[in-house]
């Protein structure tokens, strides 16, 4: 899967450009160069190749014989992959965009892709009609492909986000099927590994500075299997055929950790994307904006207000993500251990320190300088030279000038310097520098 689509990422690249599928950058935007999109189109193609092998392998071909889901989950991810397309290369309107997303999400349920049974902590399993498993459904799938649309504002984030959750849902998944034999969980497995594929082949077209964007047809389509994977494994594996319900009722509360994980875990592998977008929706709807008005305000965004650099506002969010994720997984293995709850407090310490790095620059001596980056270094007091003199002083009888009648037998004020060649736009912001002294390209402040 992720050779395919590292393959694929190229021609596909080409293509977009050659399309025209290269949006105006917004106000919103990160990026300051036109950089194409329809990346979502070899992130399909890596899924498609994925499950044509697995259908071929010894151990997987009986999950294609036995369950219809894979068959789901590829019809519903060619629907929305196809308005993703439409929408990176024309524009859909948000709410069509929302009932696409629930026309796919109801097309794997008529194929069987669905929540049966609902485990409860402390009733059990409970089972749910046709209409509430439906309901149920739709809006998980609705809700992941959003948060993970809305994660996506980085180079590399919601790809390498999804795959960290990926990885924990298929550690959790292989457990389930190997560890109590159950076959109704291969299917999730399998749903797991091909994402990880596909977000593993995208990532190093992706990765800052990025050469081409997954698109609304990439991030629709990696959330849309990441909620398939956890419909899968929720409410199609029976929990009494774990046979945990045993002993007394301490055990068996901790025996039964495994079954109750799947209600979190599809929240706890998308918890910062989720987060962000209940944040967003309270934020516009707080301004009296629509919720889905695109604005500047989400979590990576606030990264970067901070002082982060966009790698490293990447990497802290891959942190967090991998930690809240493995984290649930570990928990569902042993629930009880007092390592596994100091560790995730050591690392949560780690966390925040990472977070709040900008607000603290500490200088190192004179003697380690040249062992830091340089925004660790002291800086030098500016140096009056003979060259910063008379530019200071021409500034004064300029000054007098505009400030009344020009006195007889003054000298005339001297015409501002020409700006050098390759000076670059940005930097001119006025007819006068806001520095108190001037200094020429390329010498020291």
């Amino acid at each position: 899967m992720a050779a395919v689509t590292y393959l694929l990422t190229g021609p596909v690249r080409k293509f977009a450009i050659a399309a025209g599928a290269m949006p105006e950058i917004r106000a919103r935007d990160v990026h300051r160069e036109p950089t194409p999109r329809l990346g979502g189109i070899a992130m399909f193609g890596g899924l498609c190749a994925g499950l044509l092998v697995a259908a071929h392998l010894t151990n997987l071909k009986d999950v294609f014989e036995t369950s219809n889901e894979p068959r789901a989950l590829l019809s519903g991810a060619g629907l929305i992959w196809l308005l993703g397309v439409l929408d990176d290369k024309w524009g859909v309107d948000a709410l069509i965009k929302l009932g696409g997303q629930m026309i796919a999400a109801g097309v794997m349920v008529l194929q069987g892709l669905t929540i049966l049974w609902l485990p409860v902590p402390g009733v059990g399993p409970v089972s749910l009609t046709p209409w509430q498993g439906t309901l149920l459904t739709v809006a998980l799938v609705v809700i992941t492909i959003n948060a993970v649309n809305f994660v996506d504002g980085l180079d590399g984030l919601a790809s390498g986000m999804v795959c960290i959750a990926a990885a924990a849902f298929f550690m959790y998944a292989y457990r389930i099927w190997f560890g109590y034999g159950l076959e109704a969980a291969a299917p999730a497995t399998l749903f797991a590994a091909v994402l990880m594929g596909m977000c593993l082949g995208f990532l190093p077209h992706n990765a800052h500075p990025a050469r081409i964007f997954m698109g609304d047809s990439g991030s629709m389509l990696i959330g849309l299997v990441l909620a398939a994977g956890a419909i899968s494994i929720t409410g199609q594996v029976d929990p009494d055929a774990m046979k945990l319900f045993a002993g007394s009722e301490t055990a068996a509360v901790h025996a039964t950790v495994p079954v109750y994980i799947p209600l979190l875990l599809p929240l706890t592998v998308i918890a910062v994307p989720f987060a962000d977008l209940v944040l967003a929706i309270v934020r516009r709807t707080w301004r009296g904006q629509s919720p889905f008005a695109a604005d500047r305000g989400h979590l990576h965004h606030r990264l970067l207000e901070i002082g982060h650099s966009h790698s490293r506002a990447v990497l802290i969010m891959y942190f967090w993500s991998a930690l809240i994720a493995f984290g649930a997984v570990a928990y569902s293995v042993n629930s009880a251990g007092v390592w596994f709850v100091l560790a995730i407090v050591v690392l949560s310490a780690v966390g925040l320190v990472l977070l709040l790095l900008p607000r603290f620059t500490p200088r190192v001596p004179r003697w380690a300088e040249a062992f830091v980056p340089p925004r660790y270094r002291r800086r030098a007091a500016p140096a009056r030279t003979a060259e910063t003199a008379p530019a200071v002083r021409a500034e004064e009888p300029e000054a007098a000038g505009a400030s009344g009648p020009e006195q007889p037998g003054q000298p005339e004020a001297a015409a501002p310097e020409p700006l050098p060649a390759g000076l670059n736009g940005a930097t001119a912001i006025g007819d006068r520098s806001r520095f108190t002294h001037r200094r020429k390209i390329g010498t020291p402040q």
